[in-house]
């Protein structure tokens, strides 16, 4: 049964949020991922390893498509003009991150001991897409 949700007052509702504003959003992430996934075939390529490069890769994507899927529930948010419980919240980003444990953990379990790049992967990209989310509003603090 799904919980009501109440409207802030004095706040419209806007039209629904899409992928491509997220996308469109989220660029230079998004940049940021693809040339983390070339680096790492490129690096570990040319040491001939392959499946290594593979799971950082795997990683890196997992890593963006959680981000994006973030963004874009967030979003779709801001644009309902919805005031989320704390359950709501806490229920999304539960599903979400245990989707990710479960493909990441079983592409690492299945691909040992290289598969353990997806780990990796995740990890490196979450703290490049932290910083990258951080930097710009510590610059909006200061500035105010």
């Amino acid at each position: 049964m799904p919980e009501s949700v109440a409207t802030p007052t004095g706040v419209e509702p806007q039209r629904r949020a899409g992928l491509g504003q997220v996308i469109r959003d989220q660029r230079k992430t998004i940049v940021v991922g693809l040339v983390l996934a070339v680096a790492a075939f490129w690096i570990l390529g040319q040491l001939d390893e392959w499946r290594l490069a593979t799971s950082l890769a795997i990683g890196v994507a997992l890593g963006l498509v959680n981000h994006l899927a973030t963004e874009r529930w967030l979003l779709g948010l801001l644009t309902s003009g919805r005031e989320p419980t704390r359950a709501v919240m806490m229920r999304s980003t539960m599903v979400r991150l245990v989707l990710l444990t479960v493909v990441a953990v079983t592409v690492a379990v299945l691909f040992w001991p290289d598969g353990i790049g997806v780990l990796l992967g995740l990890a490196v990209f979450r703290i490049i897409a932290l910083a990258m989310t951080t930097i710009p509003l510590l610059k909006e603090l200061k500035e105010q």
